[in-house]
């Protein structure tokens, strides 16, 4: 069958980038073996969301921790379950399939593999693209090669967003930012929870000031966190989950990361390195000639607003039109931790790596009025190079929030001295930002 264009895999990237194709009257076919719309409406972003803010709402006025086994603990983890139900329309893609076939496109359920230069196999159908093909097929969680870890119930990110019953204990291997928000999620509702890093803090990529609050945070709240911690042997009996042959918790969550899978995508079809980790992409997306590729397969941020941001590039060069490409610098990224943690562009590490003069501005959100009438813990941390604003920590109440005021100015490349004359509102948290540079 001949059509415009295919795209393997609607997750939000490849949904994206179809829909628009599609709206813009192409003939295009979206391939899918699982749920159109991808991990984050079903057990990523918006359910996880869903669940902290149910965990926020818990604990407003509340840092002691308390742990599983009363009847009212267990009660309150029920109404979560079911809102995580209701976010997710309870794993039904329906209403995503319908938003895609309702443009105009095709949707066929099945794993798509490419078997020759703009062609793709679906089962027994061959699709046959005219302009070419979009590679949006994701990321899976990473699962470490610890010893004894195969073949045990353990949980990766989508186990514990569908978890209707409240474990008493929790292990969480790895600390990163999906760890390190279900790990407070549960420890909230009363899971007596431990993370385990391999390395040396929290949230590595970020500022060592962010994972320093966050640790002092999970502290407060019952989590104990154990850094330079590695599994080396997992164990499973009747009772639970045993680590190390002595840490023990009825549930484990793996969360160390994702990982891409092309191992039956066919790339080679098309002269793409079959056993690389990412799928290299220049600034219009283009991975070879009639190959687009969107999302977190291309290694730039595993994001929904990547994925979203990559699919409306790649779908202006198929239709051939004009407009700006890629542009990374002002990455923003935000941990839905209690306190939230946002950040964007360069790290100061990161910024003495590349630039010769750097300045770094900070202040804590305590100094600041509104931190003080939240009793916020926080910070806001400016980074300066060459004059001009690189990148930027916005780490308390709606950390996320602020940041985009933050993520304008780094994308803007606002002269930092421009951002010393500006008026910031009072009383806010974002008022931050002038008590930091001045």
């Amino acid at each position: 069958m001949d059509v415009d264009v295919v795209v393997i895999g609607m997750g939000p990237g490849g949904e994206a980038v179809a829909g628009s194709l599609a709206a813009a009257g192409l003939s295009v076919v979206g391939v899918e073996n699982n749920l159109v719309g991808g991990e984050c409406p079903y057990w990523g972003c918006i359910p996880s969301k869903a669940m902290v803010r149910a965990g926020d709402v818990l604990t407003e006025g509340r840092r002691l921790p308390r742990f599983a086994g009363s009847a009212d603990i267990e009660a309150s983890w029920a109404p979560v379950a079911g809102r995580v139900r209701e976010v997710t329309a309870a794993w039904d893609d329906s209403a995503a399939a319908e938003r895609f076939t309702g443009k105009g496109g095709r949707l066929v359920r099945g794993a798509g593999r490419i078997t020759g230069p703009k062609e793709v196999t679906v089962g027994d159908e061959v699709f046959r693209a005219r302009r070419g093909v979009v590679i949006a097929t994701g990321t899976a969680p990473a699962v470490p090669p610890i010893d004894g870890l195969e073949g045990t119930p353990y949980w990766t990110n989508r186990e514990a967003i569908e978890a209707e019953k409240l474990p008493a204990s929790l292990i969480v291997l790895g600390g990163g930012a999906i760890g390190c928000e279900l790990a407070q999620v549960f420890a909230r509702f009363g899971s007596r929870v431990t993370v385990l890093e391999a390395g040396p803090r929290l949230l590595g990529p970020e500022e060592p000031e962010s994972s320093e609050l966050l640790r002092t945070t999970f502290a407060n709240e019952g989590i104990d966190v154990r850094v330079n911690a590695k599994a080396e042997r997992v164990r499973h009996d009747g009772d639970g989950f045993v680590i190390n042959d002595d840490l023990r918790a009825e549930r484990l969550l793996v969360a160390v990361g994702r990982r891409t899978n092309f191992a039956g995508l066919g790339l080679g079809a098309v002269g793409l390195d079959e056993g690389a980790r990412f799928i290299d992409v220049d600034d219009r997306m283009r991975a070879a000639d009639g190959v687009w590729a969107v999302g977190d397969l291309t290694g730039k941020g595993a994001f929904t607003h990547v994925a979203d941001y990559q699919a409306r590039i790649a779908a202006r060069d198929i239709l051939g039109e004009d407009g700006p490409g890629a542009d990374y610098r002002a990455l923003p990224r935000v941990t839905f931790t209690d306190p939230e943690i946002g950040a964007v562009g360069l790290t100061e590490s990161q910024a003495r790596e590349r630039y010769s003069d750097v300045r770094v501005h900070s202040t804590d959100l305590a100094n600041n009025t509104r931190g003080w009438l939240h009793r916020a813990e926080g910070f806001l941390k400016l980074v300066e190079a060459e004059g001009r604003l690189v990148g930027a920590t916005s780490a308390g109440p709606m950390g996320g929030e602020i940041l985009g005021a933050l993520a304008v100015a780094v994308h803007g490349e606002v002269p930092v001295e421009r951002l010393r004359q500006m008026i910031y509102a009072f009383p806010t948290f974002h008022r931050a930002i002038d008590a930091a540079l001045l």
